[in-house]
């Protein structure tokens, strides 16, 4: 199981405050964005667990996640690469997979680098 650096309750609560910003078109501070995106990461290393597919989301983390043949050196084959909007968006369900690939907002290279059959990760 995948080891958990954002305590849920701190991680759902910096979640619920950037959805209210995002429903009242205002800002929330960097560092509640940041805490949001880790928790949801994690979200999806628990409930997609694995090694094969690289989700990273700069600066905040990055995630090995999704069952597979586990990479361990050099680049990963599969990696998954967005900014903290575009993943909170795609973790909440605001937007889906293949509409941030055609708009270019996710980068994702190798056969296992589909998310769309993972997120969202969490819609209440």
């Amino acid at each position: 199981m995948a080891r958990r650096r954002t305590d849920p309750y701190e991680g759902m609560a910096a979640l619920r405050q950037w959805r209210a910003a995002q429903d009242a078109g205002e800002q929330v501070p960097a560092a509640v964005v940041r805490t949001a995106v880790r928790f949801t990461l994690e979200e999806l290393a628990v409930s997609s667990p694995g090694n094969s597919v690289e989700v990273r989301v700069p600066p905040a983390a990055a995630v090995q996640a999704i069952a597979g043949p586990r990479h361990t050196r050099g680049t990963p084959p599969n990696v998954v690469e967005t900014d903290m909007q575009t993943w909170l968006r795609l973790a909440t369900g605001r937007l889906s997979w293949d509409e941030a690939r055609r708009s270019g907002a996710v980068m994702a290279s190798g056969i296992r680098a589909d998310l769309s059959g993972v997120l969202p990760l969490i819609t209440r």
